[in-house]
C-alpha cells in the first residue's frame, strides 16, 4: 500500500509540469481544460476571415473552449463581450481591437479580475501599460514604407499622383500605413497624395470611394494606395467601369496580402501587396499560457511580414495559405 501511494504521489508530481507544457495554466489546471474569449472586429473580409479561423482551429487544437464574440465593427459589442469574458470567469482573452483608444476602463475590469489580455493584429493606447499582455501583430508603419518602396522601385520617382485608401479611422493601422508611407514619398518632391479618404477596410466602401476618385481626377490619377487588398479589388472594379485598364493604366499598391490580391496579380490588375499575416491564433495562445505560467513577455511579439511584386505572384499563389 505504501509503495503503491508513492508511486501515486510520484506521477501526479510528473503530470503536473506536463499539463502545463500542454497548455493548462492555473485556472486551466484547475478546470481541466482553458476557457478564453475571444472579441473579433468583424468577419467582413477575407484577412478577418482568415483570423478567425486561425484562433478557432487553434483553440480546437489545443483542446480549450472558446467564447466567440464577432463586434459586427461596433466598439461597443466589443467592450460588452469583453466584460461579459469577465463576468464568466475565463482564463484569458484574446482581443482584435477596432480603434487605439477607448479600451482603458474595461481593461482596467479585467486586470482586477486577474485575466491576461492579449491583442491581436492591432494596437492600442492607454496610460497604464500593465493593462495588457502584449501585442501581437505586424510591424504596419514598416508596411507603409515598403508599400512606397515598392512603388518608387518600379515607377521611378515622379512625378506620380496618388489616391490613398485609408483604413478604418482610429485603426493603428491605418494611422501607421498612412504615416509608413508619407515617411518614404516625402523625400521626393516630385511624389503626392491628391486624394485621401476612408474607404474602412472594407470591398464595397473602397469602390465607391474609387469612383468618386475616378469622377473627380480619374485622368491625373497615376498610383492607388490601398491600406488593405479588399479595398484595392473594390478600386479594380472601379477602375475597369471608368475605362481604364488597372495595373497598367494605374498602378495599385495594398497590404495584407490576401489571396484576392494574388488572383489580382495573376490577372494583371493589381502591382503589388505588402503582407500582413492574419495567423495569430497560436502566438496569441501561447502568449496567454505563458502568462498563466509566470512568464514576463514583450510588449510586441512582431509577425514577420515581406512584400510580393506581380512578377512573383503565379509562383507563390499555390502556397498561400489565406
Amino acid at each position: 500500500m505504501k509503495k503503491t501511494l508513492i508511486f501515486a504521489l510520484l506521477l501526479s508530481v510528473l503530470l503536473v509540469p506536463l499539463a502545463f507544457a500542454r497548455g493548462g495554466g492555473e485556472a486551466g489546471a484547475a478546470k481541466g481544460k482553458l476557457v478564453i474569449g475571444f472579441s473579433q472586429i468583424d468577419n467582413q473580409n477575407p484577412w478577418r476571415l482568415a483570423e478567425t479561423e486561425s484562433v478557432k482551429s487553434e483553440a480546437a487544437k489545443r483542446g480549450y473552449e472558446l467564447k466567440y464574440s464577432d463586434a459586427q465593427a461596433v466598439q461597443e459589442n466589443q467592450i460588452k463581450a469583453l466584460r461579459s469574458f469577465i463576468a464568466q470567469k475565463v482564463d484569458g482573452i484574446l482581443l482584435a481591437p477596432k480603434t487605439e483608444s477607448g479600451w482603458e476602463p474595461v481593461l482596467r475590469e479585467a486586470k482586477a479580475a486577474k485575466i491576461p489580455v492579449v491583442l491581436l493584429d492591432r494596437n492600442i493606447k492607454v496610460d497604464d501599460p500593465s493593462l495588457f499582455v502584449t501585442f501581437i501583430g505586424s510591424d504596419f508603419f514598416f508596411e507603409g514604407q515598403e508599400a512606397a518602396k515598392q512603388m518608387i522601385k518600379d515607377l521611378g520617382e515622379g512625378p506620380l499622383m496618388i489616391a490613398e485608401l485609408q483604413g478604418q479611422p482610429g485603426a493603428d493601422p491605418t494611422i501607421q500605413r498612412a504615416n509608413g508611407f508619407r515617411d518614404i514619398i516625402t523625400k521626393y518632391p516630385k511624389i503626392s497624395i491628391i486624394l485621401s479618404q476612408t474607404g474602412e477596410f472594407n470591398r464595397i466602401k473602397g469602390k465607391e470611394v474609387m469612383e468618386a476618385f475616378m469622377k473627380a481626377k480619374g485622368k491625373e490619377i497615376d498610383v492607388v494606395y490601398a491600406h488593405n487588398d479588399d479595398m484595392a479589388v473594390g478600386a479594380i472594379q472601379a477602375i475597369k467601369e471608368y475605362g481604364l485598364d488597372p495595373g497598367k493604366d494605374i498602378y495599385l499598391v495594398s497590404v495584407d496580402a490576401v489571396r484576392d490580391a494574388f488572383e489580382a496579380m495573376v490577372a494583371g490588375d493589381l502591382n503589388c501587396t505588402v503582407e500582413c499575416t492574419p495567423l495569430l491564433g497560436p502566438k496569441g495562445f501561447d502568449a496567454i499560457e505563458a502568462t498563466l505560467r509566470g512568464e514576463k513577455l514583450a510588449k510586441w511579439i512582431k509577425s514577420e511580414d515581406q512584400v510580393f511584386p506581380m512578377s512573383v505572384a503565379k509562383d507563390v499563389i499555390g502556397s498561400r495559405k489565406y
